[in-house]
């Protein structure tokens, strides 16, 4: 894993997967969500509309969905439902997941670090809308979450499911509630109490990032096999399945901009390492519900915020590591950012 959020530099982007390829394996987040919102009573034809998906595809070991569907699908559940606790109850039911191969790698897993390795090398299966960032900062390890896709209002309920899904697995595997401490960006919701129900007490809400930390002594602590795991209900699946990028389009071009951040980046090569021509490139992200500012923004934000909590950096450091021309620029920037000021962000 890495030491901090700052890749090494990488001038070619990985390969990704997109808004519309076919990678999300029906059998496992559109079955859990579907059962559990035909038990709210939720209608068939509201729960399906313009998703394209249709019931008697859902538990076919090789039908496949593209990650546009399961937004909808998802879309469609939250607006029909007005239950506070769905998403923590999806999460609780998501990992290990029905894929045996996957399922055998995250329940062999002998410490925590073993299960986040897992966990990240199949994302694309496990967590095909937001993606996993993860990296040591001091003593801690920091998962966050990155939107793949473009999933725009639905991030609350991805973070909230898949926070409680890591944190449930590993309270299982290991025999022991691990003390994560979860933070969110959005403000604390009306509903505290799901959070507290389902994740514990070590919850902080309105703030710069959305990610779940753990010191890292927790890592490596080895955990007892449970023996009570059965695989009667996994599923196999074909080799050609298996073969899915890692990543969706926008953690890809953000992990591009963080990972080259000193040569100051700009659309045009960005678009250039992509293997497209500007235009397209502009397409492609909007395709995605975003485009290159708001992406590269967002890099020099969380780097910002590191540098200054996680590294103690001067103002001027961290202006010209950006490649802003003085700190009133940066001020200005870090305010737009994040609505504090560069000392408060110090406190």
């Amino acid at each position: 894993m890495s030491e901090s959020v700052e890749f090494p530099l990488c001038p070619v982007p990985p390969v990704y997967y997109e808004r519309d390829s076919a990678i999300v394996h029906s059998h496992f987040w559109p079955a859990e969500l579907i059962d559990l919102a035909q038990t709210r009573a939720i209608p068939e034809h509201k729960l399906l509309r313009h998703t394209g998906i249709f019931c008697e595809d859902i538990h076919r070991p090789d039908h496949r969905i593209c990650p546009e569907q399961l937004l909808q699908l998802i879309q469609n559940i939250t607006k029909n439902t007005s239950a506070d606790d769905l998403s923590f109850l999806v999460g609780h039911q998501l990992l290990p997941g029905k894929i045996a191969v996957i399922s055998d790698q995250l329940m062999s897993s002998t410490n925590l670090d073993e299960l986040i390795d897992a966990l990240v090398e199949h994302q694309a299966f496990l967590s095909p809308l937001i993606n996993i960032r993860c990296c040591y900062e001091g003593d801690a390890l920091v998962l966050y979450w990155q939107d793949a896709c473009g999933v725009e209002d639905s991030f609350i309920f991805l973070v909230e499911a898949l926070t409680t899904a890591i944190s449930s697995l590993a309270r299982w595997l290991s025999n022991s509630r691990l003390p994560w401490q979860f933070y969110f960006s959005h403000k604390a919701p009306t509903y505290i109490e799901q959070y507290e129900v389902h994740l514990g007490g070590n919850i902080h809400f309105d703030c710069q990032r959305n990610a779940m930390a753990i010191h890292r002594e927790y890592c490596y602590q080895p955990w007892v096999k449970n023996t009570n795991t059965s695989a009667e209900n996994f599923i196999g699946t074909s080799s050609n399945m298996m073969n899915v990028p890692t990543k969706g389009f926008l953690a890809a071009v953000y992990d591009y901009l963080n990972s080259n951040i000193a040569t100051d980046p700009n659309l045009e090569q960005t678009a250039a390492d992509f293997g497209m021509s500007s235009a397209s490139f502009k397409r492609k992200l909007k395709k995605h519900r975003s485009h290159f500012q708001a992406i590269y923004d967002q890099v020099r934000k969380d780097l910002a915020v590191y540098w200054i909590n996680q590294e103690g950096w001067s103002s001027e450091q961290v202006a010209k590591k950006l490649h802003f021309h003085d700190v009133a620029n940066l001020r200005r920037a870090f305010k737009k950012w994040t609505g504090l000021t560069l000392l408060a962000a110090r406190s």
